[in-house]
């Protein structure tokens, strides 16, 4: 028996990275997916975002470990475009026990040179999207019973990194938020947590401008050019850690031997807060 046999799942960027690594493995372990990704450019983000197609890919692999999946394409900060699929998943599979607030973007500036937009694209989608995520989701989990959300937040939400004064400010919002709703929803039986992962090894992190900012004094620098300075920032001697790493977090926390945890930040960071 799985640990999350029978369960319904909603994640929000699921069509490549953390967000599929999440709906396989809440899939391995026996539970159905709903799940949206905006699949399309941001304006704000120079590092290309997932496809139609690898929306596509998700909803395969989730079928072809024997689970069903709801995948459509939605904007975190369109609540009704939202709120229409995981209302049509939730009428398939017959209710909601499990919300992954996944979604998000980056984009990297000091802060004093960030703009406006980019600072509003990222709060728009980083902290607004996640509480728009979790106000569509509730009445489902409320009528369900119990249930578990878990916050994709990151390690820049409990320390501050440099060139992410907007990321940072997000993050740290969505610790407020799951702290909030954490304290409102536990009368329902409803947990509320939030995972904090270093680095991972994902699109997010693996792209030029990356490369450029951590490796300033070479001309074209490549994913192999940035391992010493991804090491050094995390206290055990990884670069980064990889999806399945936050993946196994988000089980366990969505499972029943999570079942007295609510309004927790687990870090999922190879000891870089600690060391920060």
């Amino acid at each position: 028996m799985g640990r999350v046999a029978g369960k319904v799942a909603f994640i929000t960027g699921v069509a490549r990275g953390q967000g599929r690594s999440h709906a396989l493995r809440l899939a391995e372990e026996g539970a159905d997916i709903i799940g949206i990704d905006i699949c399309a450019p941001v304006d704000s983000v120079t590092y290309d975002l997932a496809s139609r197609d690898d929306l596509s890919e998700t909803k395969r692999q989730v079928e072809a470990l024997g689970r069903r999946m709801v995948a459509e394409v939605a904007d975190v900060r369109d609540p009704q475009a939202m709120s229409e699929v995981l209302d049509r998943g939730v009428a398939e599979f017959g209710g909601l026990d499990i919300v992954v607030a996944n979604a998000g973007i980056a984009s990297y500036a000091p802060g004093h040179l960030i703009t406006e937009d980019a600072f509003r694209e990222m709060i728009d989608i980083d902290l607004t999207g996640v509480w728009q995520t979790i106000k569509i989701a509730v009445p489902h989990l409320v009528s369900r019973g119990a249930g578990s959300i878990t916050i994709i937040s990151s390690a820049a939400g409990l320390i501050a990194p440099q060139n992410l004064a907007h990321y940072a400010a997000a993050k740290h919002g969505t610790v407020g938020l799951m702290r909030a709703f954490a304290n409102e929803l536990a009368q329902h039986s409803i947990r509320v947590n939030s995972v904090h992962p270093t680095q991972v090894d994902t699109p997010m992190i693996m792209h030029d401008e990356i490369y450029r900012m951590f490796r300033p004094d070479l001309e074209t620098p490549t994913r192999e050019d940035i391992v010493g300075v991804s090491t050094e920032m995390n206290a055990l001697p990884v670069p980064w850690v990889d999806p399945a790493d936050v993946s196994n977090a988000v089980l366990f926390l969505s499972s029943d031997e999570a079942r007295y945890i609510t309004g927790a930040t687990l870090p999922v960071d190879a000891g870089i807060v600690v060391k920060a």
